[in-house]
């Protein structure tokens, strides 16, 4: 999509099959390729041949979330197997020996942006293979032309390309000998010199009568130049804008506007943004050649167009605010006075990062206080701006802002998943880029919060987690992002399986977490850092083994029992505690590290709890309830007795209200389901009927269904027949049968609606 193009925000239609395909080459190359164990080189399979569509859209897919290097360059060296017409690269580590590969395709256009790690030799191999080059673009960060003068004298050329049409050197203060430069290039039409200096004598170049395009963007000159432009006549388009940090000011600038305009007879489009060509606003009021009638321009030098508008004037950080004045004889203004005009502008400059940061900060302004229309184009533009620009921390910081506008606004409900997942992306691109600076990890934060957490970013689960533990991982960095960061990061880790628990564990969750509690702790400060930390490892161990290990193994029971003593009256940390504790005690190989009197002591004075609702005293009869479903040869501790621990754990279930409502989230029953089968202790069966009883009267809609997936009618009515089992738990395990059957029949009774013609 081109930086015009309006997004359609409710677009959910699938990608098409060649671009999955695409991008499953990319991510699993082995399926095209192979390594050369004597060069150990990637190269094709033997029996793959790609045409030049596929084999573009590769390095287009490949360059969309990673950086072409040599090795990917040589899957193109057997030309008798691959093609390429284009080759664009952009943020590359591609050194010349890749370029090579790629180059003797003979291509007919090169676009090198941001390839670093070209050196001199690249502009040798570029004008060995140019015979069919119509098209060539360095852009800034790829320093492939040198600054020794003699050396292109000598050679009396700096580009040979006798084919050549558009020309692009984007590259900062490089000093171009244009005599040299376009001798040869008799064929130019479109020259971007843009940020270029030692202008020198290129107003002397009369045999550039071709060009329909110049662009000298942020380029000095002197009166001399604006006498050679004047001459040719072919221009369409012209480019004297200079950048904010470069104002320009001319002597006369209405007079030598009006000179270009009367010049160029077939200019259709002009930037002097940056300029004070545009004139103090005085308006003039001639007598138009064509019409009897008076005409008015706000533009002094531009009074000859006024029958003839241009089709696009760039007025942007013109002196005297050019861009909010009345009769500008323009179709399209890129300014600062509306959304159009920033939108122009920024679609204009997404080349130009100083000037498309100052569009994209007037876009945010737009956008907080809701003063735009167009947001599908907004967003189109933005989006580009920050795929195009990751390294440009500025413009990541303002697209960022905006967008959290954008999908916090009354258009979110209309953006689509395919839209989202493109927003998604780019934000965690921008902030995996700028991992160390507050404001774009807060923007990026902020906005993420505007979608379904952990649904709408699980496309890209890995990477959300790794920035966002970044995030936490500096206990001295006590502010909003940390704040943000945790509250994500348990989103993230709620209500998702196993693997993604895991991911989070083996990147060091737990430790991280444990690491904020122990701040905490030091500075004796309870705040919802400290709560979110514990409800996160809470929901990361959530039947993940692994992780309840890593909490034990990281001195976790020391910091339950430190919060236990520092913050006894915290209802909600002593939630998030127990509940962390209930899936740890879940572990039957864990068990043993729980029995410890200190332990087992707490655990039994929580029974009487009433912290939370019965919240604190539920997951107290939990841990028990699974240490004492081990056995009696499994308790090994005096104090406190096993008798004495069941009697409490029997007479808190029996004190709860079946009806409580719950803050808390079961995936699975299967750790409940298992203690129905502790007949030797039917206190554990007693609490296991007593959860299942309460949810399903609570939330019969969420888990009786769960409950009969998972086998548990079968052991409930296998309960009944047994003898050991006391009548209250028979009582309970009547009621969860009689709460699914009353389900099924309600369920029954509202069958989906089928899909038929009629519907």
């Amino acid at each position: 999509m081109t930086s015009d193009q309006e997004i359609s925000l409710y677009d959910s239609s699938p990608d098409s099959l060649f671009d999955m395909c695409m991008e499953y080459i990319v991510v699993n190359l082995n399926t095209i390729t192979k390594l050369d164990p004597t060069s150990r080189w990637r190269k094709l399979k033997d029996d793959v041949i790609l045409p030049a569509e596929i084999c573009e859209k590769f390095l287009q897919a490949y360059q969309s979330t990673n950086r072409v290097n040599d090795n990917i360059a040589n899957l193109f060296r057997d030309r008798t197997r691959t093609r390429l017409d284009t080759v664009k690269l952009r943020n590359s580590r591609i050194t010349d020996e890749g370029l090579k590969c790629l180059m003797e395709h003979k291509p007919y256009e090169v676009e090198l942006v941001q390839c670093e790690y070209l050196a001199q030799g690249s502009l040798d191999i570029i004008n060995s293979n140019s015979q069919n080059l119509v098209s060539l673009k360095f852009g800034p960060l790829t320093s492939i032309i040198s600054h020794d003068e003699n050396l292109f004298r000598q050679r009396g050329y700096i580009i040979n390309a006798p084919n050549l049409r558009r020309l692009t050197i984007h590259c900062r203060n490089l000093p171009i000998f244009p005599l040299l430069l376009l001798k040869p290039l008799s064929r130019l039409t479109h020259l971007d010199l843009s940020e270029c200096s030692s202008l020198g004598s290129i107003w002397a170049l009369s045999e550039l009568k071709n060009l329909v395009s110049l662009i000298l963007y942020s380029v000095h000159w002197s009166k001399d130049v604006i006498d050679w432009i004047t001459t040719l006549t072919s221009l369409r388009h012209l480019d004297i804008s200079q950048s904010f940090e470069r104002l320009c000011k001319y002597l006369n600038p209405n007079e030598v506007l009006s000179k270009i305009v009367t010049s160029l007879p077939h200019l259709e489009s002009l930037d002097i943004s940056g300029t004070n060509l545009a004139g103090s606003g005085a308006a003039a009021v001639p007598t138009s050649t064509k019409s009897p009638h008076q005409v008015r321009c706000d533009i002094p030098g531009l009074v000859s167009r006024v029958d003839r508008p241009l089709e696009f004037l760039g007025l942007y950080g013109t002196h005297h605010g050019a861009c909010k004045r009345h009769d500008i004889p323009a179709k399209r203004i890129s300014g600062d006075a509306n959304e159009e005009q920033i939108l122009t502008a920024a679609i204009a400059y997404m080349e130009r990062p100083a000037m498309l940061t100052h569009a994209l900060n007037d876009l945010y302004y737009l956008f907080r206080y809701e003063n735009n229309a167009y947001v599908g184009r907004a967003l189109s533009v933005v989006l580009l701006a920050m795929d195009q620009h990751v390294s440009e921390k500025h413009i990541q910081i303002s697209g960022s802002a905006t967008l959290f506008y954008i999908v916090k606004g009354k258009e979110r409900e209309r953006i689509g998943i395919k839209l989202k997942r493109r927003i998604i992306t780019a934000l965690l691109d921008g902030m995996e880029a700028h991992l160390g600076d507050d404001t774009m990890m807060r923007n990026g934060c902020l906005t993420l919060c505007q979608f379904k957490i952990p649904t709408d970013v699980l496309f890209e689960y890995e990477r959300v987690v790794q920035i966002l533990l970044n995030g936490v991982s500096d206990v001295n960095q006590e502010g909003f992002v940390q704040r943000i960061a945790i509250y994500l990061l348990n989103s993230l880790a709620c209500q998702v399986d196993g693997k993604q628990k895991r991911f989070l564990g083996n990147h060091g969750a737990i430790g991280k977490m444990l690491n904020l509690i122990s701040d905490r702790l030091e500075r004796r400060v309870c705040d919802d850092v400290l709560e979110v930390a514990w409800s996160t490892m809470w929901n990361v161990t959530d039947e993940t083994p692994q992780n309840c290990q890593r909490f034990l193994e990281n001195r976790g029971m020391e910091y339950f029992l430190a919060c236990l003593k520092s913050f006894p009256d915290k209802e909600e940390l002593l939630r998030n505690m127990m509940g962390l504790l209930g899936n740890v005690a879940e572990v039957a190989e864990l068990r043993p590290q729980l029995m410890n009197k200190l332990f087992l002591t707490v655990f039994y004075d929580l029974l009487n709890s009433s912290s939370d609702g019965i919240e604190v005293s539920y997951n107290a009869a939990g841990v028990l309830a699974h240490m004492a479903s081990d056995g009696p040869q499994a308790w090994l501790v005096d104090e406190p007795a096993r008798e004495a621990v069941l009697a409490r754990v029997a007479a808190a279930v029996e004190r709860w209200d079946l009806k409580s409502e719950r803050n808390i989230n079961y995936r699975s029953f299967e750790p409940i389901l298992s203690l129905l089968h502790a007949h030797h202790t039917p206190q554990c069966q007693h609490w296991a009927v007593w959860a299942l009883a309460n949810l399903t009267t609570v939330y019969p809609d969420k888990y009786c269904s769960l409950v009969e997936a998972e086998g548990g009618l079968k052991l409930l009515n296998e309960l009944l027949l047994h003898p050991a089992p006391y009548k209250l738990i028979k009582d309970l395990a009547r009621t969860v049968i009689t709460n699914c059957a009353r389900y099924a029949t309600l369920d029954l009774a509202n069958p989906p609606t089928p899909l038929t013609p009629d519907n």
